[in-house]
């Protein structure tokens, strides 16, 4: 009698469980057709591209690129992470971050948007953004600069620069600094010193590279004002907060008819004046767009 009594608890709490997850299927299907929705109802879409966005769930758990990385640190090429985590992401595999860029586009087809991301992937600068309508305060790899900063020293990485690194990174992939260190990429016409990439890791950042774009994006928010506007938050972290995590709270707070959607695996929480106009999703954000 106790051993059928046993099988009989078994079976519930079995049927207990299928029934929990149908019910968290259905509601998950649900609010994937309540953001379609929003998405579709919006005047203009606000976008934030995080940390999720430069592959680091697939980088975190790749040996080789945090040994590379270490040894770049150690030697002072800090300048160089996000190109070696670009590196890295597609020889490790990024068809989950291509194929999530590619639905975001699709399903911004048509809208209002700017996108302002404070990930350093390069993808996301070469989508074909309605407009040019998107800023990466970041930097990246495509721009280098004078290691001093020096004023109107920017210019466009070449193909050959890009090439010389590539090659160095095939040691370091390796497990090894490369024999003959860090190609030069050039120097700088005004001072003569070394030119770097053009990101936020450089000591003295030209933050001149995305200033034009910034200005197009502060007066493309001017416009949402009084506006039904959609905010969306992926993957950002509180790495650079007074990018998009903060300014993008302000905007929803003051704007009576934006709604925030805050989609992140650990920080997903919203704040107590957003709670009625905002939602908390504890996700990757590339596994939730491209399951929209």
């Amino acid at each position: 009698m106790e051993f059928f009594t046993r099988e009989i608890c078994v079976c519930a709490h079995l049927t207990q469980t299928r029934d929990a997850q149908r019910a968290c299927a259905e509601m998950e299907s649900s609010m994937r057709e309540e953001i379609k929705k929003k998405i579709e109802d919006a005047e203009v879409i606000l976008v934030g591209l995080g940390e999720d966005f430069n592959n680091t769930r697939v980088l975190h758990q790749d040996e080789r690129y945090l040994s590379g990385k270490n040894l770049l640190m150690e030697a002072g090429y800090h300048w160089l992470v996000p190109m070696w985590a670009e590196y890295c992401s597609s020889r490790d595999g990024d068809e989950q971050l291509r194929q999530a860029l590619d639905k975001l586009e699709k399903l911004l087809e048509g809208k209002n948007y700017f996108i302002v991301s404070v990930s350093t992937q390069p993808e996301i600068m070469k989508k074909a953004w309605k407009n040019g309508n998107c800023v990466m305060p970041c930097g990246g790899s495509w721009q280098k600069q004078c290691v001093m900063g020096c004023e109107g020293q920017i210019m466009e990485t070449t193909a050959e620069d890009m090439e010389k690194l590539k090659a160095a990174f095939e040691q370091l992939w390796e497990g090894k600094f490369p024999e003959d260190g860090i190609p030069e990429l050039g120097t700088c016409k005004k001072c003569g010193r070394s030119m770097v990439l053009n990101n936020i890791y450089a000591e003295s950042y030209d933050e001149s590279g995305y200033q034009e774009k910034w200005k197009q994006y502060t007066k493309w928010l001017q416009g949402t004002i009084n506006r039904r506007l959609l905010i969306l938050e992926l993957g950002v972290s509180l790495q650079f907060p007074t990018v998009i995590r903060w300014p993008f709270e302000k905007v929803a707070f003051y704007n009576q008819k934006a709604f925030l959607y805050r989609v992140n695996e650990k920080l997903y929480q919203m704040t107590k004046e957003l709670s009625d106009r905002g939602t908390g999703i504890e996700k990757n954000a590339i596994d939730w767009i491209n399951e929209l």
